[in-house]
């Protein structure tokens, strides 16, 4: 089956973890995008996929006011 989203299963194994707060926190850690349904993690294997790609993904939009010198 090709789902445009990890299973559980396939994020444990991405993240080494099966409990939600440290995937999350690995996640935000590696820069992957996700969005969070209650206790699940939603993460596309788009993103998945740029991330060992070495591709930068962003997470938001906006003016990055700090890189202003």
């Amino acid at each position: 089956m090709n789902n445009e989203y990890l299973s559980n299963q396939e994020l444990s194994r991405l993240t080494g973890s099966s409990e939600s707060r440290r995937k999350s926190r690995w996640l935000q850690g590696q820069s992957i995008p996700f969005k969070e349904d209650g206790k699940r993690l939603i993460v596309s294997r788009m993103h998945v996929q740029k991330w060992l790609e070495g591709k930068i993904t962003l997470t938001h939009s906006g003016l990055n006011v700090s890189a202003i010198r």
